[in-house]
């Protein structure tokens, strides 16, 4: 049955570039943000980095990939009231659900990943893909995913330009890590990560190599692993999540802040600028067609 649905959304999806190939849009760059374990950062990470693009003139968005423990609107303090199944429902429409942030940084609620097939209605995933053309202009999309290697989150991971895990150097969540990123390692040969928490570069360096090592040995020498960066540990980042506000907000003098300016440079070095492609390739719709096309 899933498998008849994805087949019917891919060839809604091929009909509607057809027709849009005219419209041009800038090519999003999907960066998926993931963990082995909850309690790392992810999501304070994947806020902080989203408001740090944005604050180099880039569009941003950042989707909530995992409404059921979300908390991306505690980090930005709004609230959330319906999300991308409401659309698929037709309970609501795409730019109902959108929350700005900022000049150019939105924040779009979103649903697990399994659930999006669940609706066959044609007419309804149809009006979804046409509305979502709203959101072609995004040079960025961070995908905050759940934690751990459920099937849903892989779609995300295996639909994404690029994966970053978040550890801590703590001995249970490098384990946790190490398994996530084996999971992805079937999916693709890069992943890059992001050590949270640490108390200097030297610390990150150390305990990324030591995973490095481990990974190369046991899961395969052509793995690209790469350390994106890494965030110090520092109390300005738990007293701005308690205020229910960014550190890159509240404390732009910080070594954190600092940190995430490093990890933006090193975005920022990937990304694909001025490149026209038809809309269904960027934007919230480009997403879902890579989606479907993983599934």
């Amino acid at each position: 049955m899933i498998g008849n649905q994805a087949q019917k959304l891919e060839e809604l999806v091929a009909s509607n570039s057809t027709k849009d190939s005219s419209k041009k849009s800038k090519k999003t760059r999907f960066i998926a943000i993931t963990s082995g374990k909850g309690g790392v950062g992810k999501s304070t990470i994947s806020s902080n980095l989203a408001y740090a693009l944005s604050l180099q003139g880039l569009n941003v968005g950042i989707f909530d990939a995992d409404i059921g423990l979300a908390n991306l609107d505690v980090m930005f303090n709004v609230k959330i009231k319906k999300n991308i199944l409401h659309v698929l429902k037709g309970e609501a429409t795409v730019s109902d659900i959108l929350i700005p942030i900022t000049r150019n940084l939105i924040l779009i609620p979103g649903e697990s990943g399994d659930e999006i097939l669940k609706y066959s209605d044609m007419a309804l995933f149809e009006r979804f893909m046409q509305e979502a053309q709203v959101l072609d202009k995004l040079d960025v999309m961070i995908i905050d995913t759940g934690a751990g290697i459920g099937e849903h989150i892989q779609m995300f991971l295996n639909a994404a330009d690029d994966v970053i895990v978040v550890t801590v150097p703590d001995p249970a969540a490098i384990t946790d890590a190490y398994a996530t990123i084996k999971t992805i390692a079937v999916l693709r040969d890069d992943v890059g990560m992001i050590m949270n928490q640490v108390k200097s570069e030297r610390e990150a360096n150390a305990v990324f190599e030591k995973i490095k090592k481990v990974a190369k040995a046991n899961i395969t020498s052509a793995l690209d692993l790469r350390l994106i960066g890494k965030i110090n540990s520092d109390l300005k980042v738990s007293s701005s999540v308690k205020q229910r506000a960014l550190f890159t907000m509240l404390y732009p003098a910080s070594q954190p802040y600092r940190d995430i300016e490093k990890i933006v440079s090193v975005i920022m070095s990937k990304l694909e600028r001025n490149m026209l492609v038809s809309s269904s390739e960027s934007g919230l719709s480009g997403l879902f067609k890579r989606l479907i096309e993983h599934f």
